[in-house]
């Protein structure tokens, strides 16, 4: 049965051609300077289908919530789900939306100089003007209210956002909104992931942001707690 997605971000792409792509549970929102929805449809299936046969020869890298071992022999998706989740010590399922975002965006890029992948809220972009992303944070006053901008010389590059109180995705803490920016989406999907897991009340925020902001890979970190919001690193905001 089909679910109504309530995207976190909201990419302000109207120069853009817009259209949706969705295969078995993977839903992905694209933006392109042409309609490749063919090609996107074709790079998603084939590395969903790589990645579920993985799965079901390997079911210990679909439930386990912490690093495993490298594994020579998986395909290339799987390689950087287990690579970056393991920097970020969750499990490599963490990155999955983001990995996927990744993986289509930079077939797209063959096609197209700008391209603009959300995948439920991770983000993988290519873009030539500046963009803004809202950020969709639950029940807190700045839910809607800010926006995340976007310069072109600082793509591509991976924008992810994880939710203790938003969505049906597995987390730890209860953080309205974690976004990560980072070089991939799928570094920075398993970077929101781990973060938001600390993130039990609003007294957590500072320690945490200090932690991660040691991480050289990680570009900026926003959180949202309540009626708290903290930023670090290369994260510009703007009031929408």
């Amino acid at each position: 049965m089909y679910e109504e997605r309530h995207y976190r971000f909201y990419s302000i792409s109207e120069d853009l051609v817009s259209f949706r792509v969705i295969y078995g549970e993977t839903d992905l929102f694209i933006s392109c300077e042409k309609n490749l929805k063919d090609i996107a449809e074709k790079a998603l299936k084939e590395n969903r289908i790589e990645l579920n046969k993985y799965i079901s020869k390997n079911p210990n890298f679909e439930t386990s919530l912490v690093p495993i071992s490298y594994d020579l022999f998986a395909p290339k998706i799987a390689k950087v789900m287990i690579k970056d989740s393991s920097l970020l010590k969750v499990g490599p399922m963490a990155s999955v939306a983001g990995a996927i975002a990744d993986f289509v965006g930079k077939e797209l890029l063959k096609y197209s100089d700008q391209v603009i992948v959300e995948n439920g809220g991770d983000i993988f972009i290519k873009t030539r003007i500046q963009r803004k992303a809202g950020v969709f944070a639950g029940n807190s006053p700045f839910s809607e209210k800010v926006a995340l901008i976007i310069e072109p010389d600082e793509t591509p590059l991976g924008l992810c956002t994880s939710s203790g109180t938003v969505g049906h995705s597995l987390s730890f803490g209860n953080a309205d909104a974690v976004v990560i920016k980072a070089a991939t989406a799928s570094l920075a999907d398993a970077a929101a992931t781990a973060v938001c897991n600390e993130i039990k009340s609003k007294n957590d925020i500072e320690p945490v942001i200090k932690k991660f902001s040691k991480r050289d890979f990680i570009k900026g970190i926003l959180i949202i707690k309540d009626d708290v919001m903290a930023i670090s690193g290369q994260m510009v905001i703007e009031k929408i």
